[in-house]
């Protein structure tokens, strides 16, 4: 639209934002580093986008606006090629005296209106947005990966041809041309941009949908609704990828790829699963490079911390974690190893799978289908001389009797159960068969844990709840006066609309003292040895939850939603 570096400089000029000569030098760095002026600007100045657009508008007469809830009519989104929609990061909004309005972010673009006229067939009016707001709207009314689908429905072919060479390439260098291969790089670069931890692929009747789970909540992610029509082809290009049979349909498999996403290696967990319309398929991302997350990340308050250093730098006995799946229990064993770790401790590792590699722990992959389980794997580890053993889970009596019989012989043992809460291992363990006294003798301690979703720091609000809701479900209203607010999640662009970004531990710590053991070796129930524990100043989930309720951390439905009241015997 405008294109002269005349025209430019006088509307950078116009903005008011920049100084002379700043406005000249912009240019001359765009031009030397083959930069759009867009680009050259946010990146050279302190300039935000909004401002910027909002400026830029101003002087070149158009409309700026923000596409936060925007609602566009189908006969709109049809107006412009699908193509075009994502190569110049457009979208069409409305019509107005006879012309299209499309919103840019870049309106510096040569050839962008007189492209987009052509495409459209009818006037165009650009409208400024920031680029964030566009690409999010294409992606909720197209679909992630829209452009290459409408590829291949245009050529009407997959391209699976040359895949072995993809396998371990950097999903950002792919070869851009439209096809089922490009298709899944582009499911899963999204949901690494979205941080998200899984993505479940479940064919349906009349539809594919795809879900990610982020911060431990499924969200459905716009997907193109002809990818219907090609599901057995994303599915068998996953399969390829993880090195499955994609001739058998008709029972569960599972596999691992492994792919560079912007430098970083990311470890893919596959798992398939035959079902009435077809496989369906879980993607379980694992941050291979990630940085390993140490015990003051994890949320601990001063106290539980003081408490868990101490156990885990004893020189023998059992210290379980236990919750759900996906309650961050590898996270924490991790946490530990990465404490304690040093050139005087030999450390080993039994886990299924390696979900981080730590340098200094010998870690050893299970491989059930070979004989290498668990248990098999903790005998041979008695034979080379560790001080610390991690056992990625406890599953059988089998695997409990041989981490007591190492906790009792003089080594520190980590390890997770599947319990709801820190007593309920006790009773675990007793019902896999353990002798009481065996249990008391060697288990010092169980943290069991909870994930809730952080509070966005940006958007969050102080909000006044009802005091009979309070009251309820025992929230400890007497710390209102000296404490709080509580926050509300609001939403905003930082957190993607939701309130909430990132994740943080909530914990009960169970110390097994001399008050506990009796308790076990008389068999208790899990009721009592909580009742005891609660006498002796042991938090509960819910309790350790509005601590961070009201240290701004996270929301009161959060908490309520992953945790339970505590019921006691009288």
């Amino acid at each position: 639209m405008l294109t002269t570096h005349t025209r430019i400089h006088d509307l950078l000029v116009q903005t008011g934002l920049f100084e002379d000569p700043q406005p000249a030098s912009l240019l001359g760095k765009a031009r030397e580093s083959g930069q759009s002026i867009r680009e050259t600007v946010l990146k050279n100045t302190k300039v935000k986008e909004e401002a910027f657009l909002e400026k830029l508008a101003d002087a070149m007469n158009l409309p700026f606006r923000r596409l936060k809830d925007v609602e566009i009519e189908a006969d709109i989104l049809e107006k412009i090629p699908t193509k075009a929609i994502f190569q110049y990061n457009v979208i069409p909004l409305s019509t107005e005296n006879n012309a299209l309005l499309v919103a840019t972010s870049d309106p510096f673009i040569p050839g962008l209106a007189d492209a987009l006229r052509l495409a459209a067939d009818c006037r165009i009016r650009l409208v400024l947005s920031p680029d964030d707001d566009i690409s999010t709207t294409a992606k909720k009314f197209y679909g992630i990966g829209a452009e290459t689908l409408d590829r291949m429905m245009q050529d009407n072919r997959i391209d699976l041809e040359d895949e072995e060479s993809l396998l371990n390439q950097d999903l950002s260098e792919l070869d851009q041309e439209a096809s089922v291969v490009k298709f899944v790089n582009q499911i899963i670069g999204e949901a690494f941009k979205d941080r998200a931890t899984d993505i479940h692929i479940e064919p349906m009747e009349m539809d594919l949908r795809i879900r990610y789970r982020v911060d431990g909540v499924l969200h459905e992610t716009p997907m193109p609704p002809q990818l219907k029509r090609f599901q057995s082809s994303v599915i068998s290009r996953i399969k390829v990828m993880a090195n499955m049979d994609i001739a058998e349909k008709r029972l569960p498999q599972d596999g691992r790829i492994s792919v560079r996403i912007r430098g970083e290696a990311i470890d893919v967990r596959v798992s398939t699963m035959p079902t009435v319309y077809g496989e369906s398929v879980s993607l379980r991302l694992l941050m291979r490079g990630g940085s390993l997350i140490t015990m003051k990340d994890l949320g601990l308050n001063d106290h539980d911390s003081a408490l868990l250093g101490k156990m885990i730098t004893r020189p023998h006995g059992i210290l379980l974690v236990t919750g759900p799946t996906g309650s961050g229990k590898s996270t924490s064993l991790y946490a530990w190893l990465h404490t304690i770790n040093s050139v005087d401790k030999r450390i080993m590792s039994a886990e299924d799978p390696i979900e981080y590699e730590m340098a200094g722990v010998n870690q050893v992959q299970m491989r059930p289908e070979i004989g290498l389980t668990f248990a098999n794997t903790l005998r041979t580890f008695l034979r080379q001389d560790p001080d610390v053993i991690m056992v990625g889970e406890i599953r059988d009596k089998e695997t409990a009797e041989i981490s007591i019989r190492a906790a009792l012989t003089g080594h520190l043992v980590f390890s997770t159960i599947h319990t709801n809460d820190s007593a309920s291992t006790i009773t675990r363990l007793l019902d896999m068969g353990i002798e009481p006294f065996l249990v008391a003798s060697s288990v010092e301690g169980i943290v069991a844990q909870r994930l809730v979703r952080g509070l966005c720091q940006t958007c969050r609000n102080p909000v006044k709840l009802d005091d009979a809701f309070l009251r309820e479900h025992n929230f400890p209203m007497e710390r209102l006066a000296t404490e709080g607010p509580i926050y509300e999640a609001t939403g905003c662009d930082e957190c993607r609309g939701t309130g909430y970004k990132g994740r943080t531990g909530i914990f009960e710590i169970l110390p097994v003292n001399d008050e506990i053991r009796p308790l076990i070796i008389a068999h208790a129930s899990a009721s009592a040895i909580k009742q005891q524990a609660l006498a002796h100043g042991m938090k509960t989930l819910r309790e350790d939850g509005w601590d961070k309720v009201l240290n701004g951390v996270t929301t009161i439905d959060e908490i309520l939603r992953v945790t339970e009241e505590v019921e006691l015997e009288d």
